[in-house]
């Protein structure tokens, strides 16, 4: 059996439309956004309380937790810490945790006496 060719007609060139854009190495053109504005809220004016006698005396005194002497124990601590002079105990290592170094001083203000809370371990 004879095979019959059957020939086809060629597609139409399609027409460029605004989505198949031609490929620039130039800028694009920039869109223009609609600008919102914000609401301006009004803060309220914080009350003042009238001191009295009576606020005064029913006010719970706090004592403070850590004397003004461990503090001072903590700070040689931490700058010895820094300047890579602080060591350990028992290793004698040197000590780089700053965590590390408030608990060293606080352990030798609680040795001498100084108002620091128990540790909460033991």
């Amino acid at each position: 059996m004879p095979r019959t060719t059957t020939t086809r007609k060629k597609a139409a060139p399609r027409k460029k439309t605004a989505t198949a854009r031609k490929k620039s190495g130039g800028r694009k053109k920039a869109t223009t956004r609609k600008k919102t504005t914000r609401k301006k809220t009004t803060r309220k004016k914080a009350t003042t309380r009238k001191k009295t006698a009576a606020n005064k005396s029913t006010r719970k005194k706090t004592t403070r937790k850590y004397s003004p002497r461990s503090g001072r124990k903590v700070e040689r601590a931490m700058d010895e810490m820094k300047h890579g002079k602080l060591t350990s105990g028992r290793s004698g290592k040197k000590v780089t945790s700053r965590k590390q170094a408030i608990a060293i001083g606080l352990s030798e203000a609680r040795r001498e006496g100084a108002n620091v809370p128990k540790k909460k371990g033991s």
